[in-house]
């Protein structure tokens, strides 16, 4: 497919188009977190929001967008009036069509006048990092709120009235057995939100908690965890909530839609330092340095480490990867005609390994993990690399 041929095909305006926008401040650092974030400063959120309406003064835009979802950081942390004028930028690429806007929240900054200054810009979704609802692990991940903040902070978002709120919630903590897991599920689910997200701890590289497994602090145990999963998806399912993704479980008409777009392969505009693009038929992620990307933009460029054409062989391993992380599955059919280029071949004699492996089932053309599958879902994402980068299942 020729680069030309690439940009109209990811400019079809029926293929919706998310913004993500990387809020870099933090009030701290988590044990866990790896995502890239700075100390606020009065200064550096001023030039910050100027270099926001810059970098999207540089975008092609070539359709409104669909999709909204703020992430850090801490989004929450931004004063009210700051959270007004980078909804003003944001507004500026929507129209009336947008079907969704997330924005993450931190308990400790939940404030009524932060709350009414999202609900004036249209935000209709908060997704608040919990995590847990017990002392001594919240201080075992380094988290700077309380339980008792947690409530009084659900109690506000509630009463505001937005369209849909989730939980972020985390398991397989150190010093974390089954009981106190389950105990946190429990409160969550009392809290009667629309959507929850559990994700089982991992040890990101240049974390605190890294540095404590190195040091043999703290140890990894895989069949626990295997565990957690199948009673986790066990319990919300009781609950009422749908499984759609590994890691994520929603009431009807609740699902994240900005995820599910991303999940599958469509395109996504990123702002901000190490925001993430795929847009125009290439993907890239801006420079994780506040400074160098404040820098480029004010000279006019988009300050990238690295920049890549999307192929038709690179979209189908990722909507591979991601896809089969979905309950839904992938439809291999329509995969097949929206990028008839790639390497059908491979894809096929994958499909037909995951599923005499009993990872995976085939059923009307789509591809799904079944349970045995995706509790191996990243192991099953590195095959798929493996797979289709060398273009043989030898």
């Amino acid at each position: 497919m020729s680069e030309m041929e690439s940009m109209r095909r990811h400019s079809n305006p029926a293929v919706p188009l998310g913004l993500y926008v990387h809020v870099p401040f933090c009030a701290s650092t988590c044990d866990f977190c790896a995502f890239y974030q700075e100390k606020p400063t009065g200064d550096s959120v001023d030039r910050y929001l100027a270099g926001i309406a810059r970098e999207a003064a540089l975008v092609a835009w070539d359709r409104p967008v669909s999709t909204v979802f703020w992430g850090g950081g801490t989004p929450g942390l931004l004063a009210p009036d700051d959270m007004r004028r980078l909804g003003a930028i944001v507004r500026e690429h929507c129209d009336t069509t947008l079907e969704e806007w997330t924005v993450e929240m931190a308990p400790a900054s939940v404030t009524q006048a932060r709350l009414d200054a999202l609900k004036e810009i249209g935000v209709t979704r908060i997704s608040m990092g919990v995590q847990s609802f017990q002392p001594a692990l919240l201080e075992g991940l380094g988290r700077q709120h309380t339980r008792e903040q947690v409530y009084r902070a659900h109690d506000l978002i509630g009463a505001a009235g937005f369209r849909s709120v989730n939980l972020d919630l985390m398991f397989a903590l150190p010093g974390q057995d089954e009981a106190a897991w389950l105990e946190d599920l429990a409160k969550a689910v009392a809290l009667k939100p629309d959507h929850i997200s559990t994700y089982c701890l991992t040890f990101e590289e240049d974390t605190k908690l890294w540095v404590k497994l190195s040091q043999g602090k703290v140890k990894l145990d895989t069949e626990r965890e295997a565990q957690l999963y199948e009673r986790t998806w066990a319990e919300l399912a009781a609950a009422g909530f749908a499984q759609y993704e590994i890691s994520n479980f929603a009431r009807p008409g609740h699902a994240c839609r900005h995820n599910v777009n991303t999940w599958r392969m469509h395109t996504w505009v990123g702002l901000g330092p190490s925001a993430a693009s795929q847009h125009a038929g290439v993907r890239g992620t801006n420079i994780a340095d506040l400074e160098k990307w404040l820098t480029g933009v004010e000279k006019g460029e988009r300050a990238t480490d690295d920049r890549v054409r999307l192929t038709p062989e690179l979209l189908v391993e990722d909507a591979l990867i991601f896809g089969l992380r979905m309950n839904e599955g992938v439809d291999l059919a329509s995969l097949a005609t929206r990028l008839p280029d790639a390497a059908a071949n491979e894809v096929d004699a994958l499909a037909g390994r995951l599923v005499e492996g009993g990872l995976a089932e085939r059923e009307a053309g789509r591809l799904r993990l079944t349970l045995r599958g995706r509790l191996v879902a990243d192991a099953i994402g590195s095959e798929v690399m493996g797979a289709l980068s060398a273009g043989t299942l030898s």
